[in-house]
This record gives C-alpha cells, sequence and structure tokens, in this order.
C-alpha cells in the first residue's frame, strides 16, 4: 500500500546489506550465462536465507514502514473478518485455522480476540511461516498474550494431514515471484534480467516453450488479445502453491485477501506496462531491479488465473467481492461504532480515518478483494451478501 514516506537514504547496514544481496545475484546471472528469468531474480531478492527482503528481519509494517497492510491498519479489517470466520466454522462444526505469511502476527492476534469475544475459538490457529525473522516477531507479540498463544502452532510448511475449518492468506499471493513479458508479433519475449556492472537491467530473450505457451493460451481467453509491444507478469507458480497451501484442507474455506484483478481487467490494453513494483519505506520505488533485498517487490494478482488454479485443486468459487462490498456486509459500520464508543477523541479520529482507507475506493476499497474457495461448503457466505462479483472471474 502506497503511502507517504521519508527520505530514501540507505544506512550503512543497510548499503553493506544491499551489496551482498546484489553480489549474490549478480553471481546467478554469471552462472547463468548473463541473464536470468525475472522470477529467479524476484525469488532471491525476497526469499533468499539470510539475504531476501521477507529472509532478515528487514522487513518493515507500517506508516514508518514499507508498507502498510489492512490489519496493521487498523483492527478493523480483522473484526470483520471474524465474522466470516464463525460462519464457516459453524458450517464445518468447528475446526481449525491456518494462516499462511503472518507477516507481524498482528491479524492473527486480533481474529483470535475477536473470535474469543464471539465465543468462537477455534481449537488450533495455526501459522504457517517460512520466515524465520518474521516467526520471531510473531512469538514476540504473542508473548504479551498468553492465552491466545497457547492457541497457537508455527510450522514450517502447510499442514500434511486432512484437516477442517478456515484458511487464510492476507497479501501473500503478490509476493509469489512472476515472469515478465512483452508481446512480439505473434509470439512473446520474457523480460529477464541481466548485469551490466553494478547495474541490473531487463533483457529481453526468446520465451522458451512454457512461458510462449502459457502467454498463448492467455491470449485466447482475451477478448482485445494482447497489442504488440504489451508488458505484463505472469505468476507460474500459482497452481503449485493453491495445491500445496490447500490440499489438505477437507472441508471448510481458503479465504485469499489481496490486491488484484479478474483476467480481463488485469490484460486490459490500456494496462500495458504491467502491475510490477517495489516499494521502499512507504513509496514506490523508481525500479524494481534497485536496492534488491532492501525493497518489497510486488505484482497484483489475476484473480482469474487463481481460481483456475484453485478449480483445479478441487475447490469451488464461493465468493469474491471487493474489499469495501465484503467489509460491508461483515458490518464494519457495527465495529467501528463498538471501537470508537470506548476510545478517547483522538482514538476515534484514528479509528473513523482507518475505516475510509480500507473503505474509500481511491484507496483499499476497490483495489484490494476477497476470494473465497470452498471444499465440501456450499451455500452463500455473509462477505458476499452486498455483491458478488464471481461472475466476472
Amino acid at each position: 500500500m502506497l503511502m507517504p514516506g521519508g527520505a530514501l537514504g540507505l544506512t550503512p547496514e543497510e548499503a553493506l546489506h544491499g551489496e551482498q544481496v546484489a553480489r549474490h545475484l549478480r553471481g546467478l546471472i554469471s552462472r547463468a550465462g548473463g541473464w536470468i528469468p525475472f522470477s529467479t531474480f524476484m525469488q532471491s531478492a525476497l526469499y533468499e536465507p539470510g539475504l531476501g527482503y521477507y529472509a532478515t528481519g528487514r522487513v518493515h509494517f507500517g506508516a514508518g514502514g514499507d508498507f502498510v497492510t489492512a490489519p496493521e491498519l487498523s483492527p478493523l479489517f480483522a473484526r470483520c473478518l471474524a465474522h466470516q470466520c464463525v460462519e464457516i466454522l459453524e458450517r464445518t462444526d468447528g475446526g481449525d485455522m491456518v494462516e499462511f505469511g503472518a507477516g507481524s502476527g498482528r491479524m492473527a492476534l486480533d481474529l483470535l480476540t475477536a473470535l474469543e469475544r464471539l465465543r468462537a475459538l477455534p481449537q488450533r490457529y495455526r501459522i504457517v511461516e517460512v520466515s524465520a525473522p518474521l516467526r520471531a516477531r510473531q512469538q514476540e507479540l504473542f508473548g504479551g498474550a498468553p492465552a491466545m498463544a497457547a492457541r497457537v502452532e508455527w510450522l514450517d510448511a502447510p499442514p500434511t494431514e486432512t484437516w477442517h475449518g478456515v484458511a487464510i492468506a492476507n497479501e501473500v499471493v503478490d509476493a509469489l515471484p512472476v515472469e515478465r513479458f512483452r508481446i512480439a508479433g505473434d509470439g512473446c519475449e520474457a523480460l529477464g534480467v541481466a548485469a551490466e556492472g553494478d547495474v541490473f537491467r531487463f533483457e529481453p530473450r526468446p520465451a522458451d516453450a512454457a512461458f510462449a505457451a502459457a502467454v498463448a493460451d492467455l491470449r485466447t481467453r482475451l477478448p482485445d488479445g494482447l497489442h504488440d509491444g504489451y508488458v505484463s507478469e505472469w505468476r507460474p507458480s500459482l497452481p503449485a502453491w493453491i495445491d500445496a497451501a490447500g490440499a489438505s484442507l477437507e472441508h471448510g474455506v481458503f479465504l485469499i485477501a489481496d490486491y488484484g484483478l479478474p483476467r480481463t481487467h488485469f490484460y486490459h490494453p490500456s494496462r500495458d506496462g504491467g502491475t510490477l513494483c517495489g516499494f521502499y519505506r512507504n513509496r514506490r520505488a523508481e525500479s524494481v531491479l534497485v536496492r534488491p533485498g532492501l525493497q518489497d517487490l510486488t505484482a497484483w494478482v489475476d484473480f482469474s488465473a487463481l481460481c483456475d488454479a484453485a478449480v483445479t485443486a478441487g475447490y469451488a468459487v464461493a465468493g469474491f467481492a471487493t474489499q469495501a462490498h465484503a467489509l460491508a456486509a461483515l458490518g464494519i459500520d457495527r465495529e467501528l461504532a463498538a471501537l470508537q464508543q470506548q476510545a478517547g477523541e483522538r482514538e476515534r479520529y484514528r479509528f473513523a480515518q482507518s475505516a475510509q482507507t480500507l473503505m474509500l475506493p481511491g484507496e483499499m476499497g476497490e483495489r484490494f478483494k476477497l476470494l473465497a474457495l470452498g471444499r465440501g461448503v456450499t451455500g452463500p457466505l455473509a462477505a458476499f451478501s452486498f455483491r458478488d462479483l464471481s461472475s466476472t472471474l
């Protein structure tokens, strides 16, 4: 989420770390013959052990950090989502909750607090967290809430035994590595990364067979096709991710919240520069290739591709809505009133401001979506009672 930020100068520690990451990436490029796919660059810049942005504890959440997520902005998001979780847990006769990529842990703690108030705590709340520094941050947060911490388990990978209940991924899919492409006549080029001295740059290469086939298939699904020179992204890891994350959920709903669009809007002819961007200190970075390991890299989610992968994995689409419609349906006005009733004047103003950011079209309200994928759960869900956009997928 883009918010006003401060000066962008690196500290000496940041400069040293950035050079270590850049050296690692230059080594990858050299060993690969002078060029790597962008997905390899993004994977290393974000997740390389000891170096990547999410692997070193350098992630900064909130208004003073690199980006702001809905749960960090306000407890309103989790308090509303809790009502949807209650409905799902009732339909699955209780069960567990599993959250993927819990960030600072704030949403997990706020969700459990809200569920306790609603007398609907899950049997277990499991957090799948691959980042050791983020796991430590989450455990430190729960250290101040020992009663809730007793219900939480941390996992290195998705559970393998079958379970029932609610799975949640908030702003996870956008950070899965993407490939970048450019349409060239009847085919496409892969826009990978090369190094020129200390500078990284995009360099086109002919797409391999699998890459070219995926883009060709994409073009057949779009009413206007894709014009020559069109640049965008493709997320090849989606099928493997949804299959691994949701394979063991036998009966329940997978809730996925992120910024993105259905396929025809994502690849609209006017959106010919793609959605890939970087964020550093709450500013949009001038390039995704600078400050590797020090800035977040993200691309919007093609929710149609995500749904295709989910259906192949045995899920059914149970609802799709903008964040504004979902939060309205889940009672954000009621939750705001409850928070303000217990707050002082400054806090009341802060809660009101955060509600506007969550709901307004120019803020998070339309860019962010909520997708529900069901397995063995039928019938409408509360979050989509105002408006369900599933038909646009």
